[in-house]
């Protein structure tokens, strides 16, 4: 019998029909109109990321963890709203990257896994922007944003953030499906910007 906790190839690729749907518990509602900490995040390419210096859009799409081929997933994962489903949203905003570089955006994501991890990620999924780690829970507290316990694991819960010149103008949360969110932002920015 199959390991129920590591999940099979193709689910790390794409949402299943009977992902539980999170439920909006107000944990977003005091972001809009904050300014983004002045904390600097390491960062996939080897650099730090001071998110409240970037001019202009700004969009930062947090989500708990990424998945790999073959390992193990923290028990109860795939049955937790809001936890599966951080590969596809990556690979949504890869695929849809160019449009939002067009609209002039800067693109990060963002997770509690250390640098390293998240080197892989980018490596393994051909990610054209960088990810920025969040380990010390430095932006995450101070944003007081939404977090996600299990197992053993504190981790940021999937949570989009668009700013302008370092102020949240716009927060997505709950995000669901995940792999729709990009879709979401791409059409806010369009009426907006």
């Amino acid at each position: 019998m199959p390991n129920q906790n590591i999940p099979p190839k193709d689910f790390l690729q794409s949402i299943p029909s009977d992902l539980p749907v999170p439920i909006d518990d107000g944990a977003s509602k005091h972001l809009e109109g904050k300014n983004l900490p002045n904390i600097e995040l390491p960062s996939t390419n080897g650099m730090l990321v001071n998110c409240s210096q970037i001019q202009g859009w700004l969009v930062i799409f947090c989500f708990p963890m990424t998945g790999r081929p073959g390992r193990i997933l923290p028990d109860g994962w795939i049955d937790t709203p809001g936890a599966a489903g951080c590969t596809p949203q990556n690979c949504s905003f890869r695929d849809n990257y160019e449009v939002l570089r067009d609209m002039s955006v800067t693109l990060l994501g963002l997770s509690t896994q250390p640098r390293e991890y998240q080197a892989e990620v980018v490596s393994r999924l051909h990610l054209p922007y960088k990810l920025v780690s969040d380990a010390s829970f430095q932006f995450s507290e101070s944003l007081g944003l939404p977090m996600l316990f299990i197992e053993n694991l504190r981790l940021t819960k999937r949570i989009t953030l668009i700013a302008k010149d370092g102020l949240i103008k716009k927060c997505f949360y709950p995000v669901f499906p995940p792999d729709k969110n990009v879709d979401d932002v791409i059409e806010w920015l369009s009426n907006n910007s």
